[in-house]
């Protein structure tokens, strides 16, 4: 690329960026870098406070994505986050915390990052801009038209994560886009824009904070409502927590006390018959049911619990 090239297209990207709301100057902290400790941290707990408010506008769209994702699982698909930085990191870890939360395949819920494993702790150069990438990544997960593919980025240019998104299009997948930036091709390019608006940082251009806590509430709940929706909590517990460690274990034990009343060597004897499914043992002891019988009127009622107790 030629000099001239190089410097029409960092100029084009320039004013790109000034019309990109969370790349904004932020006219509360210009002077952050005057104070002391716990004045900068009440400045940057003030920012803070606006990103739940701007979380709860959207909402609607969020719960437009809940019922897809839930469609989708119906279906045997998958919910799939593609992103780059900390879009993507964040993507991941809200994905890989499914399995374990909810014993559901670690293939159900996904995320990808550009860069591949490596950029999760180094930045990748080059990845978050190349098209290709967004593209082959998709392709080597095998995407399906019954997934759901959610592209996170929060200045919603991020080239990877459009072709990402284009691409799923194609192919038939429910595209959502998370973004922080209302105008941008990441909220008008999907079936579902979700666009949280927190404004300028408290350090500018620095969108792992406000932004990423954004994302983080919007990821959160579109994980934790499609897996309410599709059974996996009862009353408020996570019954079908997946008990693969010793903390684990005992928070089973003490979800099936919660949700029985039992003692704890009831809840310790209901779990090793129900082969420490929570859900299952619960189900046990609230109907007097063997685990052969429990687990049969599980499969009548779905998977909810709820409803095989009424059974």
């Amino acid at each position: 690329m030629s000099p001239e090239s190089n410097f029409n297209q960092q100029r084009a990207l320039l004013e790109e960026l000034n019309g990109i709301v969370s790349e904004g100057q932020n006219l509360d902290t210009l002077d952050i870098d005057l104070l002391d400790s716990r004045a900068i941290l009440t400045k940057i707990n003030l920012e803070d406070q606006k990103v739940a408010a701007a979380v709860k506008l959207v909402i609607p769209e969020i719960a437009k994505a809940v019922d897809h994702i839930v469609t989708a699982f119906k279906q045997g698909g998958r919910l799939i986050y593609i992103g780059a930085g900390t879009s993507g990191r964040l993507g991941i870890l809200d994905a890989v915390e499914c399995a374990p939360t909810y014993s559901v395949s670690d293939q159900q819920v996904m995320g990808i990052i550009a860069g591949g494993e490596t950029a999760f702790k180094k930045a990748v150069e080059g990845a978050e801009d190349s098209l290709k990438l967004g593209v082959e990544d998709l392709k080597a997960v095998n995407l399906q038209a019954k997934d759901v593919v959610v592209g996170i980025a929060a200045s919603g240019r991020t080239p990877y994560v459009r072709a990402a998104i284009e691409y799923a299009k194609s192919i038939g997948c429910t595209t959502v886009g998370i973004t922080c930036n209302p105008n941008s091709a990441v909220m008008k390019q999907p079936d579902i824009g979700i666009c949280p608006v927190v404004g300028a940082e408290a350090v500018t251009g620095s969108t792992r904070m406000k932004s990423g806590t954004a994302q983080k509430l919007v990821l959160n709940m579109l994980s934790t409502a499609s897996m309410i929706r599709t059974g996996k909590v009862y009353k408020n517990l996570m019954v079908d927590v997946n008990a693969s460690n010793e903390k684990l274990h005992a928070r089973a034990i003490r979800i099936v006390m919660q949700a029985t009343d039992c003692t704890h060597q009831q809840g310790v004897e209901a779990l090793a018959q129900a082969k420490q499914s929570a859900k299952l043992a619960i189900l046990i002891i609230l109907t007097g049911k063997d685990a052969a019988q429990a687990e049969q009127m599980l499969t009548q009622a779905d998977g909810f619990l709820r409803k095989a107790v009424e059974l």
